[in-house]
């Protein structure tokens, strides 16, 4: 089951979500939420979320340095924007900070459900991938240390002549 983490301001919006979103059904365990950026930090290094959900304007710390200092600090973790504002700036601001996902209020079920079911997919991908690479890596060094063996047990081939 994979992590998530809320950070939202408005308490109503927050409660919705936590409460009216059925996770588990997703694949998710909600781990934690926050007001904001500056008070879900040390939660988030705790919880080590799969996937952070944040509002994009709060107060003391907003989404889009939370998501810098997120993205530096997990870089596995995925990053979903929610906002109010349809605003490019913002949005080409969340795209270079390397944001996953940027959706706009009002957040339907429906619309939440689609991205944590693509973020899920993309994430399974990046474990596949990463499990097949060490797998590989293993057999590699394997072959190696075979073929040292091989080498310093073969006979050499002036040892075959005599």
């Amino acid at each position: 089951m994979l992590k998530v983490f809320l950070v939202e301001d408005e308490t109503v919006i927050r409660e919705g979500l936590r409460d009216r979103i059925p996770w588990e059904q997703y694949g998710y365990r909600f781990v934690g939420e926050a007001a904001d950026g500056e008070v879900a930090l040390p939660l988030i290094r705790k919880t080590r979320p799969d996937v952070l959900i944040t509002d994009i304007k709060m107060p003391f710390m907003d989404g889009l340095s939370l998501s810098r200092i997120v993205r530096e600090e997990f870089p596995k973790t995925k990053i979903l924007i929610i906002s109010g504002y349809d605003d490019f700036e913002y949005a080409r601001e969340a795209i270079s900070i390397g944001v996953d996902q940027y959706i706009l209020k009002p957040v339907t079920r429906m619309s939440l459900r689609k991205v944590l079911q693509e973020l899920k997919e993309k994430i399974e991908a990046e474990q596949e991938q990463e499990d097949f690479q060490s797998k590989l890596a293993n057999e590699m060094h394997e072959y190696e240390q075979f073929s040292i063996c091989l080498l310093y047990t073969s006979p050499s081939p002036r040892d075959r002549q005599k």
